[in-house]
């Protein structure tokens, strides 16, 4: 039978006196019904329940099990003889697991490391920590937080999601705003305030904030970086936010007393249907039982103390509602542009690669990087349409873009008529396929000069060969300087100019017969 410390026996042989049954017995002190079952026979065989008799000062030696197990402050630890060496170790910032190991391994300790785990603890007791319990006044401060919600079941799905209960609380009143949601993402978050702030009428002056990756892109404690959208929200409704320190939860903890309130006495034991469901009746629950409740630090009730007090001390909401529709995160692709919903907008070009932050507004979207706004688009009004800025395109590359079908016209206008006429036949033909050719001859104005590109392109037409790779090779060999005899269509011939004189062919009489010949007509 488990043998038993003094205290533990005496206190079984006490309620059962006092008539409690075995199961509670065991329920209580933490042991089996057998075990209880089997100190209540020894104390019957001893007399010990009899009600009469009084209780004995001690249960020593009890039904001849020998002495009982006695708890004494006196027990010396089996890493005393260690006491230096361990000392040193602590000092040294040595966690207990390694010194665990190391007096194993250096100085022959056999103990547990459990043993030097209390060891330490005794030899550096860790003082009472003090808190200071601060309360605001009416209107001046909400605390904010994510809780778990275990699964519920999305309507739209049909599946069951891991759901979060977001809550806000004002820290005077208690008085509390909660959602289920299935995500965490900046325009749920988003959107859970700007729903609370609508249900209190109002918005407190500042917020306590957990360090939510939706909210905090950094936290320290001199300089909080918050996420853009997430710091744009504040400013819209005249907002403070204070981010809470890393590990500091109890900077918040009327919200965190808040979420396991909700936790404990909404979801505790309770089935929906879905997550909607959930949300249609968690709000009847904060008016109907959270807000009449007499909340255990105030000793009021939370939903009479935000009418009567805090409600008038909010701010006004502003006119229009923030709004953020979402937020992405794109890779900025080889053509400088991230595809956000179907469509293409631009970025600088030395972001390609990385990954950005998109916020999707009603009318525009803004493209991140971190907190750096990189541009800002109108949104694109169907799929697949393009918004693009040249100025993120690299230098060699946007040339070609923004020489369009009219300003490479234009310019070979201005180059010359052989230029222009080369440039016209090329984009007459097929506009599509020979910009690029278009874009190349202009180019080449720019390395060999406008004149001798103005000669290469009156050889090209003289020769009836008008193609960017006709008028290179003219100019890289040279030939556009030199000269360029009349073509054939260009000379004034007349049916009797040849080049050889006719006596050279024919014979004297036969000339002379032509031309009696030609007299008679």
């Amino acid at each position: 039978m488990e043998r038993l410390i003094v205290q533990v026996i005496w206190d079984i042989i006490y309620r059962l006196r006092s008539g409690q049954s075995v199961r509670a017995i065991a329920r209580d002190i933490g042991h089996s019904r057998e075990t209880v079952r089997k100190y209540r026979d020894l104390a019957e065989a001893e007399g010990y329940l009899d009600a009469d008799r009084e209780l004995p000062d001690t249960v020593a030696n009890f039904g001849g099990l020998g002495p009982a197990i006695r708890v004494s402050s006196n027990n010396v630890s089996t890493v005393e003889p260690y006491r230096d060496v361990v000392k040193s170790l602590v000092d040294q910032g040595v966690e207990m697991v390694a010194i665990h190991r190391r007096l194993l391994r250096n100085h022959g300790y056999t103990g547990s490391y459990t043993s030097v785990r209390r060891f330490v603890r005794h030899l550096k007791p860790k003082g009472k920590e003090v808190v200071v319990r601060i309360e605001t006044p009416p209107g001046a401060q909400a605390q904010v937080d994510f809780g778990g919600a275990g699964k519920l079941r999305d309507r739209a799905t049909g599946k069951e999601r891991q759901a979060y209960c977001f809550v806000m609380t004002l820290s005077c009143s208690r008085h509390q705003y909660v959602e289920f949601v299935s995500d965490q993402r900046m325009e749920t978050w988003i959107g859970c305030h700007r729903r609370a702030f609508e249900s209190f009428g109002g918005t407190p002056r500042e917020l306590v904030i957990d360090n939510l990756k939706a909210a905090v892109i950094q936290a320290a404690l001199d300089n909080p970086i918050l996420s853009e959208p997430y710091r744009r929200m504040a400013q819209h409704y005249g907002i403070i936010v204070h981010p809470c320190r890393p590990g500091a939860a109890a900077h918040k903890g009327k919200v965190e007393n808040g979420v396991h309130y909700v936790q404990r006495n909404f979801l505790a034991g309770s089935e929906f249907l879905d997550i909607e469901e959930a949300n249609e009746k968690v709000k009847v629950w904060v008016v109907e039982e959270a807000g009449i409740r007499d909340h255990g630090t105030t000793h009021e009730m939370p939903l009479r103390r935000f009418y009567e007090e805090e409600q008038a001390a909010l701010l006004p909401l502003p006119r229009e509602p923030f709004e953020l529709l979402s937020v992405r995160q794109a890779t900025l692709h080889r053509d400088c542009h991230v595809e956000i919903d179907g469509s293409y907008y631009s970025a600088p070009f030395i972001y390609v690669g990385k990954k950005l932050d998109a916020y999707v507004y009603e009318r525009v979207v803004q493209i991140y990087n971190g907190v750096e706004l990189l541009v800002t688009h109108p949104k694109a009004t169907r799929r697949g349409e393009r918004v693009t800025r040249m100025e993120h395109y690299p230098p060699d590359k946007s040339v070609y873009l923004l020489r369009t079908h009219g300003y490479c016209q234009q310019k070979a206008t201005m180059i010359g008529p052989s230029c222009a006429k080369v440039v016209g036949e090329l984009l007459s033909e097929r506009p599509l396929d020979r910009l690029r050719s278009v874009q190349g001859i202009i180019g080449l104005g720019e390395k060999y000069g406008e004149r001798r590109l103005e000669a290469a392109c009156a050889r090209v037409l003289h020769y009836g060969d008008p193609s960017y790779r006709r008028v290179k090779r003219i100019l890289e060999a040279g030939l556009d300087r030199e000269y360029l005899a009349p073509s054939p269509a260009q000379q004034e011939l007349r049916f009797y100019e040849y080049a050889r004189p006719a006596s050279e062919f024919f014979a004297e009489h036969v000339l002379n017969q032509v031309e009696r010949e030609a007299s008679r007509c």
